[in-house]
């Protein structure tokens, strides 16, 4: 294969042994070394791009750690330790939300749970899988990973103009929408007056209408409303019930708030922008593109239904925070990682142009280890000191985390392990690698 840098090479050797008398013949090479250079270039690039290699549907190859530079002993340590560490949380999830997020106002579930597996993992190193444990077959709740995909299929949107600019104020790209009454912003119930139930905008109030889609991917948007029979101030409330009505609102991107209802608000606004179920299109342009399995499913609320053009179509969570949210493999989720971590490209195909991986990638003003929902970033090597600063995770509760390297071709998923080892687990496969 020849580069661009070796084609130079070639032309500049090629000048140096041609005499000067033959000066017209020398020009006359030249050009052909020009052109066929050129044709080599064309010919040979789209391999260069394409020579990683991408796991076809059905079937991942393995590599023998040894194989692709790992210390096969310390990896093999390194995943005794994961498994060591399991969550200690209760396996019916059900269970663990009303340990936890079910004790905030209005906490109740709306969406589906289902009992966990075990402690769970795979390593996949320059595309192959180098090592798996657990249930990695098994279809879990993956929680807040689910942003990311959420947020991949508004980059869709983007991708092919049914929005200009992230930067855009999200309101004027949204009708009135028909919600169960309470919902929408304070004020403007939908079951008021005469008992009519009335479309409501959701960036209608002074505040909101700032807000634009760069907010909502950042969770700097302090949006202020109900969706789903959740308060904005319900979830993660403020240690003082006074404060939780009456709260001054920050200016939309001044203030990092992790908060799902506002992520369920990008869930809706999007669904209304592509005007057909978020399900369909991560189906058709991302998860199928990438060999995924049939056995993932994108859950939203039992009221999260809208009517679309005359159908009735559920919007799903960014997360699992009351129920719901991405249902999945191990396999599949190492397959997004990939993706990601490789910059949208699967193949030969580009499924989100670069230029938003770099978005998504990029930290935020409020939060700098915090890109687009939910990239976590090592921004200054504060997250995972011995990692690189241009490694990320995607993570969720339980814990879920997919870890990605671009700089090691590195992806790690771990399921269920616990919070507090998660950071260990990572540094001790990244030494690992000789």
């Amino acid at each position: 294969m020849i580069t661009s840098f070796e084609s130079t090479v070639i032309l500049a050797k090629s000048r140096a042994t041609l005499p000067s008398r033959t000066l017209g013949i020398r020009v006359k090479i030249e050009r052909s070394y020009v052109l066929i250079l050129t044709f080599a270039a064309c010919f040979f690039l789209p391999s260069l791009v394409t020579a990683q290699y991408f796991p076809p549907a059905g079937s991942w190859e393995h590599r023998k750690s040894a194989e692709v530079g790992f210390d096969a002993a310390a990896l093999a340590a390194a995943i005794e330790f994961a498994q060591a560490n399991a969550s200690q949380n209760p396996r019916d999830l059900l269970e663990a939300h009303y340990r936890s997020f079910a004790r905030e106002p209005l906490g109740e579930a709306i969406g589906p749970f289902k009992t966990r597996g075990t402690q769970t993992g795979i390593i996949v190193k320059d595309g192959y899988i180098v090592a798996e444990w657990g249930e990695p077959a098994r279809v879990d709740m993956t929680f807040s990973v689910s942003k990311s995909f959420l947020s991949t299929v508004v980059g869709l949107a983007w991708a092919e103009g049914l929005m200009g600019n992230v930067d855009d104020l999200v309101g004027p790209y949204l009708p009135p929408i028909l919600l169960p009454p309470g919902d929408g912003e304070p004020g403007r119930e939908s079951g008021s007056g005469f008992g009519a139930h009335r479309p409501v905008y959701l960036f209608e109030s002074e505040h909101n209408r700032q807000i634009t889609w760069n907010h909502l991917l950042r969770q700097t948007s302090d949006w202020e409303g109900t969706l789903w029979g959740k308060p904005d101030w319900s979830d993660r409330p403020a240690e003082n019930p006074d404060e939780w009505l009456t709260r001054e609102r920050q200016s939309p991107g001044t203030l990092f708030e992790y908060n799902d209802t506002r992520v369920n608000l990008l869930a809706l606004a999007i669904t209304l922008v592509w005007r057909e179920p978020l399900q369909r299109v991560l189906a058709e342009q991302i998860m199928e593109p990438i060999g995924a399995s049939s056995t993932w499913q994108w859950h939203g609320y039992e009221n999260s239904w809208i009517l679309l053009d005359g159908v009735n179509v559920q919007v799903p969570s960014g997360g699992g925070h009351w129920g719901g949210g991405m249902f999945i493999n191990t396999y599949d989720m190492a397959r997004f990682g990939l993706l990601t971590a490789r910059r949208y490209r699967w193949g030969s195909k580009q499924l989100l142009p670069e230029k938003w991986w770099k978005m998504a990638t990029t930290p935020s003003a409020t939060n700098p280890g915090y890109g687009f929902m939910n990239f976590y970033l090592n921004t200054g090597r504060r997250g995972l000191a011995s990692a690189p600063e241009s490694a990320w995770i995607h993570l969720g509760s339980g814990a879920n985390m997919i870890y990605c390297d671009p700089e090691h071709d590195l992806v790690i998923v771990a399921r269920w392990i616990d919070d507090k080892a998660l950071f260990e687990f990572v540094a001790k496969v990244l030494q690992a690698l000789e």
